[in-house]
C-alpha cells in the first residue's frame, strides 16, 4: 500500500507545476450571453470555451472571468488533444488548477477503454481521473473491471482500483482488494489479497501480475492454485493460461484431496491439459491410508512417505494402465490372483449357463429340465421352486397363483429365446468383420443384412433381395437391426486414475514397511506399489531385494507384496554375523488387517539357511535346505513355522562344524540404506554407503559328507519332511524376527522390539 501511494503522489506532482502555469479560459463562442457586472458572471448558453489543449461545450453555462471559472448544465463534452472526450450532465471548472469536477451520467472515453462513474475529479493538466462512489473502466478488449474507488490516468493508460475490485475477462473473473490495470498492454497488477476465477480452477495471490490477453501471470505472495479436489501452493507461481503450464519455485505444496495425496519440494512444473505436476529438488510426497500406529497410547492414521530426485504426479485415462491384480491363497498352499480367480468363476458360470440352455423349458410350460421334476439339478433354487408351485397349482386349477408361476416360467423361457438370439448375433457379426478383412466392404454389407433377417421375427419380412422388414401388425418398417458401426461407447473409458512416478533415489518410509530403489510407479487405480531397478524392502526385521518389487494395498491398508525374480530375504542376528537367508524366483507376503506379516511363500527354486538354537537360547546347528516352495508363518511380528513344500533336500550343520561360506549365492546386506524416519524421507539420507555384500555359495563339500542330486551337503541331522511346520525361536533384536528353526520345541518365539 505504501508503493501505491508513493507512486500516486509521483503522478500528483505535475499538477503542481501546471497550477503555477496559469492561463485564462476563452469563451470563444455562444448563442446567448448575458453578463451581470454585480455578480461577475456571465450567463450563456451553447458555449464553446478553449483552455489550453482543451475544447469545453454544453447547453449553457455561468462563466466568471476574474475567478477564470465556469459551471456548465447539460450535455457537458470534453474534448482533449482529440484522443479523449469526458461527457456528463454537470461540470465545474477551475483554469487556476485545470481540475474539472463532473457528476450525473460521467463517461470519459480514449482510443483503448471508456471509464463511467456518477462523480468523477478530472485534471485537465496531469490528465488523472479520479472516483470514490464506485466506477466501471470497459476495455475494448472485452476487459471490464469494476471498483468503489478508482484512479485513471490517461498518458500512461495506468487505472488503479480500491476496494471491491472485480474484473471480468472472457476467460476469468478476477476479484481483489488492489489492483492496478493497464488498458494499453492489458496486464493487470495485483497489490493486496485477490482470486483469479477460471472455467473450472481459481488462483489466490497477494502480490502479482497477469495479462487479461495473453493468460500469463506472475505471482509472489501466498499463492494457492486449486482445481476441483487439487490444490497447488508456492511461494512464487509462473502460469500461462492458454497453454495450461504453471512454474512453482520454493516450498511447493501440491495435495489432492480426493486421493489423499500431499507432494511438497522446492521446483514444481504444472501441466493442465494431462493433469500432470514434475516436483524437483528435495521432492516428497505423503498418502494417506487406513492403517494405524500407536502414539503414546493412542491410534493415529499411518501415512506413506516417499522421497525421490523428481516425483510426478498425473492424471491418465483408467483404460491405458496395466493394472496387476492382487495375489491371494488358494488351496494346497497355492498362490493365485484374484482377477484370474474371477476369470475362473467366470468360466464355471458360462458352462453352466451353456449346460442349461442345451435342455430349456418348452414356451407351452410342459417338460421343465427335460421331466418337469423340480428336484431337477439343471434348474437354478429360484426354478425348482416355481416348479414346485406349479405342481402345486395343478392340483388347484382355481388357485391365481397358478397362472402367475405360469407366467415367469414363460418369462424365463423367453429371456433364454433371447439369449440364444444375442449369441446367434455376435457370431453373425464376428464373421462379418472376417469377411470384410478378406473380401472388402461389400460382403460386410451383406454378412448386415443376414443378421437383421435372423433377427427379425418369422413373418416380418418382405419377398425380395434389399425389401426391408416390417412388422406383421402395423406393417411399419423395423428400424431396430444391427447399425454399421458396431462401435459402443463404454463410459469406463473416460475414467481417470492418479499415478505417481518417481525417478532416482526412491525412499519409502512407513511404520511397518521401508524401502529403496532406482524408480517407483503407483497408480489409485489398483493401489500398488511398483519399485524397479535394485529395490530394496525391509518389513518387520527382514531386508528382502529383488529385480521388482510389488506392494499392494486394499482398502486403503497394506494387503500383500511380491518380490519378483532373483528374491532374497536376510535377516541377522543381534551380532550382525549370522544371516538367515531365504531366496527364489518369486516372493509372496501377506499383510493382516493390522498391518503386522502373517504368512511368506518363497517359489520356483526356493532355498533357505537359518540357525537354529537350542532350549537354552545358544546356537545349535546351521540349516540348509532346497524345496519348490517354502511357507513362513508369522504371529505378533514374530516367525512361528516353516513348512517346505513340493519337494525336500538339504543338510544341518552343527555350530563347531560350519561351511567356510555361509551365504547363500545373491546375498545383499545394507541396512544403512533402510530409512528410519519420516525425516529421512525429507531431508534425504546421506549416499555415502559400504560397498554391497555379495558372496557366492559354498563350492566345497566338508570330508565325511555326501552330495545329494542339488549340490548340498548332508550332515547328521535331515531336515523335516514335506510340510512339516517347525517352531522357531527368536531372541530379542533390533534387526527383527530371524529365520531361525528350533526342532527340540523346547522354548516359545520371544517378542520382537522393532
Amino acid at each position: 500500500m505504501h508503493k501505491l501511494r508513493l507512486f500516486l503522489l509521483l503522478f500528483m506532482l505535475p499538477s503542481i507545476l501546471f497550477a503555477q502555469q496559469r492561463t485564462k479560459i476563452i469563451l470563444q463562442s455562444s448563442t446567448v450571453a448575458n453578463v451581470d457586472t454585480k455578480a461577475d458572471v456571465t450567463h450563456v448558453k451553447n458555449p464553446v470555451f478553449l483552455h489550453d489543449n482543451a475544447v469545453l461545450t454544453c447547453d449553457s453555462a455561468n462563466f466568471y472571468p476574474k475567478r477564470n471559472y465556469f459551471e456548465a448544465f447539460r450535455n457537458v463534452h470534453i474534448n482533449q488533444n482529440d484522443t479523449l472526450n469526458v461527457y456528463s450532465d454537470f461540470l465545474t471548472y477551475d483554469g487556476n488548477t485545470k481540475h474539472a469536477h463532473l457528476s450525473d451520467n460521467v463517461k470519459l472515453e480514449d482510443k483503448t477503454s471508456t471509464l463511467t462513474t456518477n462523480v468523477l475529479d478530472y485534471n485537465l493538466g496531469t490528465r488523472i481521473g479520479t472516483y470514490i462512489n464506485g466506477g466501471k473502466i470497459v476495455n475494448k478488449k472485452d476487459v471490464t473491471v469494476t471498483s468503489k474507488n478508482g484512479y485513471y490516468f490517461a498518458n500512461t493508460k495506468d487505472a488503479y482500483f480500491r476496494y471491491n475490485v472485480v474484473a471480468v475477462t472472457e476467460q476469468s473473473t478476477i476479484k481483489s482488494d488492489t489492483l492496478r490495470y493497464n488498458t494499453f498492454t492489458n496486464w493487470t497488477y495485483f497489490y493486496g489479497p485477490t482470486n483469479i476465477k477460471g472455467k473450472d480452477d481459481n488462483l489466490y495471490t497477494e502480490n502479482g501480475s497477469y495479462n487479461t490477453k495473453t493468460e500469463n501471470a506472475s505471482f509472489g505472495k501466498k499463492n494457492l492454485y486449486t482445481q476441483g479436489s487439487k490444490s497447488l501452493k508456492g511461494d512464487s507461481l509462473y502460469y500461462n493460461g492458454k497453454t495450461g503450464y504453471g512454474r512453482a519455485v520454493k516450498n511447493i505444496i501440491f495435495m489432492d484431496t480426493s486421493d489423499k495425496l500431499l507432494l511438497r519440494g522446492q521446483l514444481g512444473e504444472y501441466y493442465k491439459a494431462d493433469e500432470r505436476v514434475v516436483v524437483t529438488q528435495n521432492a516428497w510426497f505423503a498418502m494417506g491410508t487406513k492403517d494405524s500406529i500407536l502414539v503414546k497410547g493412542k491410534k493415529i492414521p499411518d501415512s506413506l512417505f516417499l522421497g525421490a530426485d523428481t516425483l510426478e504426479s498425473q492424471k491418465v485415462f483408467q483404460k491405458t494402465l496395466k493394472l496387476l491384480p492382487k495375489p491371494i491363497i488358494k488351496k494346497d498352499n497355492e498362490v493365485g490372483s484374484e482377477d484370474l480367480e474371477k476369470k475362473e468363476l467366470r468360466a464355471k458360470e458360462k458352462a453352466e449357463a451353456k449346460k442349461l440352455l442345451a435342455n430349456p423349458p418348452t414356451n407351452n410350460g410342459a417338460p421343465i429340465g427335460g421331466n418337469g421334476n423340480p428336484t431337477d439339478k439343471r434348474l437354478s433354487k429360484k426354478e425348482q421352486k416355481l416348479a414346485k408351485k406349479k405342481e402345486e397349482d395343478k392340483k388347484n386349477p382355481t388357485s391365481a397363483l397358478a397362472i402367475d408361476s405360469t407366467k415367469i416360467l414363460d418369462s424365463i423361457n423367453l429371456a433364454r429365446e433371447r439369449v440364444k438370439l444375442d449369441s446367434i448375433k455376435a457370431d453373425s457379426l464376428k464373421k462379418s468383420v472376417l469377411t470384410v478383412n478378406s473380401k472388402g466392404a461389400a460382403s460386410k454389407q451383406d454378412s448386415i443384412k443376414n443378421i437383421a433377417k435372423t433377427s427379425a421375427k418369422p413373418g416380418t419380412e418382405k419377398k425380395g433381395t434389399n425389401a426391408p422388414a416390417t412388422n406383421v401388425k402395423t406393417k411399419a418398417p423395423v428400424t431396430n437391426v444391427v447399425p454399421k458401426d458396431t462401435t459402443v461407447f463404454n463410459p469406463a473409458d473416460t475414467v481417470r486414475a492418479r499415478v505417481i512416478r518417481a525417478y532416482h533415489s526412491v525412499r519409502v518410509f512407513k511404520s511397518n514397511m521401508q524401502a529403496k530403489a532406482d524408480s517407483l510407479f503407483y497408480t489409485a487405480a489398483d493401489s500398488v506399489l511398483r519399485w524397479y531397478k535394485n529395490p530394496i524392502l525391509w518389513s518387520q526385521g527382514n531386508q528382502q531385494t529383488g529385480d521388482t518389487i510389488h506392494v499392494f494395498f486394499k482398502n486403503d491398508k497394506i494387503n500383500s507384496f511380491q518380490v519378483l525374480q532373483n528374491g532374497f530375504i536376510v535377516n541377522v542376528e543381534t551380532d550382525s554375523t549370522k544371516f538367515n537367508q531365504v531366496k527364489g524366483k518369486i516372493i509372496t507376503g501377506f499383510f493382516n488387517k493390522d498391518g503386522d506379516l502373517t504368512n511368506m511363500y518363497v517359489d520356483g527354486n526356493a532355498e533357505s539357511m537359518y540357525y537354529n538354537k537350542n532350549g537354552k537360547g545358544e546356537y545349535d546347528n546351521l540349516t540348509q535346505t532346497v524345496s519348490s516352495r517354502i511357507k513362513f508363518n508369522f504371529l505378533n511380528k514374530e516367525l512361528t513355522d516353516v513348512l517346505t513344500i513340493k519337494g525336500n533336500d538339504g543338510a544341518v550343520y552343527p555350530i563347531d562344524s560350519l561351511p567356510k561360506e555361509t551365504v547363500l549365492t545373491g546375498f545383499i546386506w545394507k541396512p544403512e540404506l533402510r530409512p528410519t524416519s519420516k525425516a529421512d524421507i525429507i531431508k534425504g539420507k546421506s549416499t555415502k554407503t559400504t560397498k554391497a555384500v555379495i558372496k557366492t555359495a559354498p563350492k566345497t563339500v566338508p570330508k565325511n559328507q555326501s552330495k545329494t542330486k542339488n549340490n548340498l551337503p548332508t550332515g547328521k541331522a535331515v531336515v523335516p519332511k514335506k510340510e512339516t511346520p517347525q517352531k522357531v525361536v527368536t531372541p530379542n533384536s533390533a534387526a527383527g524376527p530371524p529365520l531361525v528353526i528350533d526342532s527340540s520345541k523346547t522354548k516359545p518365539p520371544s517378542k520382537v522390539v522393532n
